[in-house]
């Protein structure tokens, strides 16, 4: 019997393929089966996906290294784009057949997923399921981190680590609309180049990224730091940070423990350092994010303003090759799983 729940005009499925991890490891670990497609909660939609983002804590997770929170769904997928095919008794604002991307509490490497409410938001006029998919996780990450823990405003200076990722990419687009002056590090000449439209890139193989910043800066440093490394970087952000900068940690890339780190020059520079992760927030919190994005973001991608940068897109059961880019770590801006329906059109 098919699933009583309806999607305009047709009946959905009584079940879906989804990715499994069947055991932490390399990318072959990634599984697809069949499953039950999931009913939302009250205040929850349901979402038939069509476009699903690749992440580094889609990565970190198959490995085993990235702490779950209790109660979030176990299958990878931390952000898609569909349409809204149910929803539940306490959702007011969504209608059938809406087009919509959002931030889940993962399953969204999946053909269908709970999303909700709360952390959904509707796809911009003239913006593609796929460049959709590409928005909830970075663009959640950079506004909460960037903009409202590191207090990034026009005027100031940033400085971005991994300026070709998807979060990077997104930083700087953000901060060039903004009138942010930034810096990016990056890890080729070819990377330098394809994002020195939006920022000054550093080579941080051939130069020491301080330095440059101090030098371009008339020595008066960066007033926001984005880090995606970590420990590693430690003494060298601090000697970046500009008087009353803050430093804010979102990754551990180049490990969790700093070492020689000179806190007279953080005492000195009266800096603050910080960081956060999004999947640990609650919902209340991705809420306030949404609610956000809605009023600063959503105006300027509705007008074109910018896009995310897309780098390459497979299919669902390509989602092995897709962590193998990932990891390679030569892309430039997301990367993104498509996921195809039989008989409705996958715009």
């Amino acid at each position: 019997m098919n699933n009583p729940i309806q999607f305009p005009n047709a009946h959905l499925p009584e079940s879906m393929t989804e990715i499994s991890i069947t055991h932490p490891g390399k990318p072959e670990v990634l599984v697809p089966h069949q499953t039950a497609i999931p009913v939302p909660a009250a205040d929850e939609l349901l979402i038939q996906v069509f476009a699903a983002g690749v992440n580094r804590p889609d990565v970190m997770q198959r490995q085993g290294i990235y702490p779950m929170p209790a109660g979030v769904n176990p299958v990878p997928g931390l952000e898609i784009s569909g349409l809204v095919v149910a929803k539940g008794a306490n959702v007011s604002g969504f209608s059938l057949g809406d087009r919509v991307c959002g931030l889940t509490n993962g399953g969204g490497y999946a053909e269908y997923c709970v999303l909700p409410a709360s952390q959904a938001l509707p796809i911009p006029k003239g913006v593609t399921f796929i460049q959709a998919a590409a928005i909830p996780e970075t663009f959640f990450t950079v506004w909460a981190n960037l903009f409202q823990i590191g207090k990034a405003k026009a005027g100031d200076r940033v400085l971005i680590h991994g300026g070709s990722s998807g979060i990077g990419t997104t930083a700087l687009m953000l901060c060039k609309e903004l009138g942010i002056e930034s810096f990016a590090t990056v890890g080729s000449a070819e990377k330098c180049h394809s994002i020195a439209h939006l920022t000054q890139p550093i080579n941080y193989r051939e130069q020491d990224f301080a330095t440059v910043v101090l030098q371009q800066t008339q020595q008066q440093g960066v007033d926001v730091i984005l880090d995606i490394v970590g420990g590693s970087y430690f003494a060298q952000n601090l000697h970046a940070l500009a008087r009353d900068g803050r430093l804010v940690i979102i990754g551990f890339m180049g490990g969790v423990t700093a070492k020689d780190v000179n806190l007279q020059e953080l005492v000195l520079k009266r800096a603050i350092v910080t960081g956060s992760t999004m999947r640990a927030r609650t919902r209340a919190e991705k809420a306030e994010i949404t609610q956000a994005l809605l009023e600063h973001v959503w105006p300027l991608l509705a007008a074109g303003k910018f896009l995310p940068m897309i780098h390459a897109a497979f299919s669902l059961c390509e989602v092995v090759k897709a962590h193998e880019m990932m990891e390679a770590g030569d892309h430039v801006g997301k990367i993104i799983l498509t996921v195809p329906h039989k008989d409705v059109p996958n715009p």
